[in-house]
Formats: C-alpha cells, structure tokens, sequence
C-alpha cells in the first residue's frame, strides 16, 4: 500500500509518501508545497497552487491510499477559515485523483508516532525519521505529513489483523447449529 499524507497548510502544505508493508514503512518521497511566494491578497491562487501540488504530487507517485490531518479552530477565526479552505484544496485534488481519504486529528497522529498527543514539532520529526531510516529529518510539513501516512498504516495493519480475526470467529460460529457442535 503506497500512503500520502498530507498536512494542509496556506503557506506550507507538507506531503509524504510512504510504502507499508505490513508492519515495515518504507520512505518513497517528502516536501513542501510553498505558496510564499504569492501575494498574500491573492487567495484564489493560492488555492490553485495547492490544489494543483497536491494533483502533481499524487500523479507522480502514484499512491493508492492518502491521509490528511483534521483542521481545528484556532484562536483567530481568520486563521481557521485561509487554513480550512487550504485544507478543502487538498481534499479536492485527492478526490479528484479518486484516492481514499482518511482523516486525522494532529493529536491522533501524535499519539501514533511519538506515543503522547503533546509531542513537539521536533519530536515528531526525530521519530519519523526514526521509524523511516531516514538518514536526515524531513522538515516539519513534510514530517507531519510523513507522520499522517505512518498513522494511517497503523491503521489499516491493525484494521486488517481485526478483520482476519474476525472472519475465524466467523469460520468458528459456523460449526454451530441451534447451540450443538456438528
């Protein structure tokens, strides 16, 4: 299963991709996608760089699955509202692409990877590169995205196993008839 996590951001939206194989991650790819360089006033196009990197993105690494992180609101509505509509950029590229979507709070993703919700950027950043062997650290989008896709993994690996385990309950009850064994 090949992951792409992305972490919306307006002026830094962060992607990872990764490889699960079971239980083992493999790093395929990490960065940034930047609209810095844009006037801040010019909200539409920013919207269109980020829709349009996250489209160029999927097409180039061709993931099966993807991952985004579940915007909260911060202290200024503003904020929350650019950072909502950055978010809603990349979950229409990734639906444009037919990709799953699954989503995850910033707080589910740390207890994923670093083993508490109040994990700092750089804790995150060591574990990924940890958990990735990667031989220097992604930056933090491109961490934090990283870390969504290794979140979602851990999902579908424990999903999977409870969905094996499930189906030999199933093959077990089905010896039964009316309470006899057969």
């Amino acid at each position: 299963m090949r992951i792409l996590g992305i972490d919306p951001g307006l002026q830094h939206c962060g992607f990872g991709v990764i490889e699960a194989l079971g239980q083992e991650l493999h790093y395929v790819a990490s960065g940034t996608i930047k609209t810095t360089h844009l006037d801040k006033g010019d909200l539409p196009k920013r919207i269109q760089t980020i829709f349009e990197g996250v489209c160029e993105v999927s097409d180039r690494y061709q993931p099966t699955q993807s991952a985004i992180e579940i915007v909260f609101v911060n202290l200024n509505p503003q904020s929350s509202l650019l950072l909502g509509q950055a978010r809603g950029a990349c979950l229409s590229a990734l639906v444009s692409r037919e990709l799953p979507v699954a989503e995850y709070t910033a707080l589910q993703m740390k207890k994923a990877v670093a083993g508490h919700g109040r994990a700092q950027k750089p804790q995150i950043q060591e574990m990924v590169q940890r958990l990735l062997r990667l031989s220097k650290p992604a930056g933090f989008d491109a961490s934090d995205a990283l870390g969504l896709a290794i979140t979602h993994a851990q999902v579908a690996w424990i999903e999977s196993r409870l969905s094996a385990s499930t189906e030999l309950i199933k093959s077990k009850t089905g010896r039964m008839k009316d309470g006899r064994s057969r």
